[in-house]
């Protein structure tokens, strides 16, 4: 018998499992059958797939979804850092959050999932100096999901937004690899200053909820920051801070924090 290529589904494991994971969620479910079928099994990869939930959320009377599936096409055929971005970011929700039971929920119901995955076809068309399509993508992903990126920031994968309710991220923000987060998170400036004015976030930080981290700062890796608290200055790595303005109160506890996503302060 000739060998048979495998298909794009048996060489992309996550695609794969999202598939399995659709299926088995039309048999439990038949009412959301057209929705799966229309949004996963319709489509032979996980980039058409992705492409397509965006373009049917953040389409709008002033821009149609076959615009934006045409735009989000043409930055995964020239970018395929962003979709492995995607599937890195799915990966870690699973691995993070208790409410994600399956590779499924973030590509289909997760706003956090697909506020990321909009602001990252954003930055794509900002570094194609396609502004003002950039601009309207994070409008969109404000009026949609209430995550207010902005489209020049630079953000790695593997990232975990939780809820994502508040979340705001400026300009000149950098966020590294592995970074977990929960809502009510700002990565703001403290003036009118129009240079380098934004967080720099390193890998495996854990922001916590309604965290405030301000200004040309650096927040060292795999350190957390507890929630509620307002950062106002650089926070070396593998440290945890707290408070108002924020001060160190221990070590971070663990090695990668924003994935055991443990919050709780030793304070003997």
């Amino acid at each position: 018998m000739a060998h048979l290529k495998p298909s794009l589904r048996e060489l992309d494991p996550v695609w794969q499992r999202i598939c399995s994971e659709a299926e088995e969620a039309i048999k439990a479910e038949p009412l959301i059958g057209g929705m799966i079928h229309a949004c996963i099994l319709h489509h032979n990869s996980f980039d058409d797939a992705l492409a397509y939930r965006l373009s049917m959320k953040l389409a709008s009377p002033e821009m149609s979804e076959q615009i934006i599936r045409e735009i989000a096409d043409a930055a995964y055929d020239d970018d395929a850092s962003l979709t492995a971005a995607a599937r890195a970011d799915i990966v870690a929700i699973f691995d993070r959050d208790p409410a994600c039971h399956r590779f499924l929920q973030p590509l289909m119901f997760f706003k956090g999932f697909q506020a990321v995955q909009a602001y990252r076809l954003g930055h794509w068309l900002w570094l194609q100096g396609r502004r003002d399509l950039a601009y309207f993508v994070q409008m969109r992903v404000s009026e949609l999901f209430g995550v207010d990126i902005h489209p020049a920031a630079k953000i790695g994968q593997g990232i975990m937004i939780d809820h994502a309710h508040s979340i705001v991220v400026g300009e000149t923000a950098v966020v590294g690899d592995n970074v977990s987060m929960l809502h009510s998170v700002t990565l703001g400036g403290t003036g009118k200053e129009d240079d380098d004015r934004h967080p720099k976030i390193g890998n495996g930080v854990l922001i916590g909820a309604g965290a405030k981290v301000l200004g040309n700062i650096t927040v060292g890796h795999c350190s957390r920051v507890a929630a509620g608290s307002v950062v106002l200055d650089d926070v070396p790595p593998m440290k945890t801070v707290a408070g108002v303005p924020a001060r160190i109160v221990g070590e971070a506890g663990c090695s990668q924090p924003s994935m055991t996503m443990n919050q709780f302060i030793d304070t003997k």
